[in-house]
């Protein structure tokens, strides 16, 4: 770019799939913590922790801080042979290759939480797939090596989740409050049909130690089973607990029913009497503008995160779906804004993010950070049978590769993200860019088509210029047309009627006069 370096959606490396994330803020620098997904995976999170970092006044500049926690080092993952008697699995999780990432151990972790404690040091919570227990680690900085330290328990020593009548551990989200530390877990039901009694929003108090239960489970959100008449009913609790306070109110951030969506709940309390807020954001932009599921903009899936507020902005952190699947996730952020009655108004799903404003009209870009993605009936959950070949999805050119191995010291090693698929009827839209200059486009693709991409700044809306396509190469191929927008922030669109099927990888925007 010409100027000062941009922040993007996905605002980490093409290659990187780490959703779920919580950021925090320690020490002038923001922290990400979330699973690890692989590209095109069979299963969630099958790669062990890793952790990226940016200076909180450079948020363009994410550095990668290497793997914090194996998922081996849980004594409850040990290698346990795939064949062992009474040993509940979710996934085959084997080694796919030589040399794979994180071969080891038969369970998957998934999303974790990160605090600092009062005594100075770092805590990490987390959960093996579907066993019923929380796990946690600690570290003397935030993101060097974390060791097991243990597994949450009662008072008596009893391990939480296996003692009689506990409830299920899921995906827990911690929280220092003065003098009380606070532990969320548990997940919902989606439907009636799989309601199960062990399953719901609960909350804990701990002692100081960090691991022992200083107060035992209370439920806490309500779920499909006890919605009616709480406010909550449409959006009602399903996973993915976290929590932040801002001024006297106490922000629950969740996953709901809906699954695509981020949900918050508001209280005066950090333990009680919840009242549903409204969403934060989703994925498919529903509910935006009264936007139905059937009108979604992206490709389907679950979402997870958590709000942080940086240099005195506030941010909701999500993860988008890549790859005809549900399990290569990458994560995504936004502004958001809180009102002074306390309401936050649902973010739009764009391409800049944590950009300070709009993406300039100069420069190249990625086809990746694209905030739309339908084809001729729209889009639909991002799986391999639900969208076949009809739909385009973003994918990567090489196996996903170990930023710490041998082969990353080559640049060219890493996987390059782009947007595969694109046939009759596909709309890529990105939003926002300042235009006052350009009026050329220069398009990066391959494969093999004919026909014509229309450049709009509003879906269905005048058109603002044309390239024309007509190629049959596997090489990455410029096609160029001129284009003449309006000046002022705006979308970009790209519609492509024509035959074939086209890859996309980058797109430039330039001025005829400043090239």
């Amino acid at each position: 770019m010409k100027n000062k370096k941009q922040v993007f959606n996905p605002y980490l490396p093409s290659y990187e799939y780490v959703p779920d994330g919580e950021p925090h803020v320690f020490g002038g620098r923001i922290y990400l913590y979330g699973s690890h997904d692989r590209c095109g995976s069979a299963g969630f999170c099958l790669n062990d922790y890793v952790c990226y970092s940016a200076d909180v006044q450079n948020l363009s500049d994410w550095r990668y801080e290497g793997v914090i926690f194996r998922k081996d080092q849980d004594p409850r993952n040990q290698n346990i042979p795939v064949n062992a008697p009474e040993q509940p699995l979710m996934f085959d999780i084997r080694p796919e290759k030589a040399g794979d990432l994180n071969p080891k151990g038969v369970h998957a972790m998934w999303a974790p939480d990160v605090v600092r404690g009062r005594d100075g040091r770092y805590y990490l919570y987390y959960c093996l797939d579907f066993l019923p227990e929380i796990g946690v680690a600690v570290c003397d900085t935030p993101a060097g090596k974390y060791e097991f330290m243990g597994l949450v328990r009662h008072a008596d020593g009893k391990i939480l989740g296996k003692a009689n009548g506990d409830l299920m551990q899921f995906d827990p989200g911690v929280f220092i409050d003065g003098d009380e530390i606070y532990l969320y877990s548990g997940n919902a039901p989606m439907c009636l049909e799989h309601a199960d009694s062990t399953h719901a929003s609960q909350v804990m108090r701990l002692e100081g130690d960090m691991i022992t239960l200083k107060e035992e489970p209370k439920r806490l959100l309500p779920d499909i089973r006890c919605s009616k008449g709480t406010g909550f009913e449409g959006h009602e609790f399903f996973e993915a607990s976290s929590i932040r306070r801002i001024g006297n109110i106490y922000y629950f951030v969740y996953s709901s029913v809906n699954s695509s969506e981020l949900c918050y709940a508001v209280s005066k309390y950090p333990d009680r009497d919840y009242r549903y807020g409204g969403t934060l954001v989703d994925i498919g932009d529903i509910g935006i503008n009264g936007r139905t599921r059937e009108e979604a903009l992206n490709a389907l899936g679950n979402t997870h995160g958590g709000i942080e507020q940086i240099n005195g902005q506030w941010y909701v952190f999500y993860h988008r779906q890549t790859n005809r699947t549900n399990f290569s996730r990458q994560g995504c952020a936004e502004k958001i804004e809180i009102r002074p009655d306390g309401t936050i108004r649902q973010a739009e799903v764009t391409s800049c993010g944590m950009n300070t404003g709009p993406l300039t009209d100069a420069g190249i870009y990625p086809a990746r950070i694209c905030c739309r993605l339908t084809g001729k009936n729209g889009a639909v959950e991002s799986h391999p049978k639900r969208m076949g070949m009809e739909y385009s999805y973003l994918t990567q050119d090489l196996p996903d590769i170990d930023p710490e191995s041998p082969e990353a010291a080559l640049e060219k090693s890493f996987p390059i993200q782009y947007i595969k698929n694109i046939q009759e009827g596909t709309v890529i839209g990105y939003k926002y860019f300042l235009f006052e200059n350009a009026d050329q486009m220069i398009l990066k693709v391959r494969g093999k088509g004919n026909g014509i991409f229309t450049i709009m700044q509003k879906p269905e809306a005048e058109i603002a210029g044309t390239v024309a396509v007509d190629i049959d190469s596997e090489k990455w191929t410029d096609i160029a047309g001129g284009m003449n927008f309006r000046k002022g922030i705006y979308p970009l669109y790209l519609k492509y009627e024509g035959d074939g099927t086209i890859d996309f990888v980058t797109f430039t925007l330039y001025s005829c006069e400043r090239r």
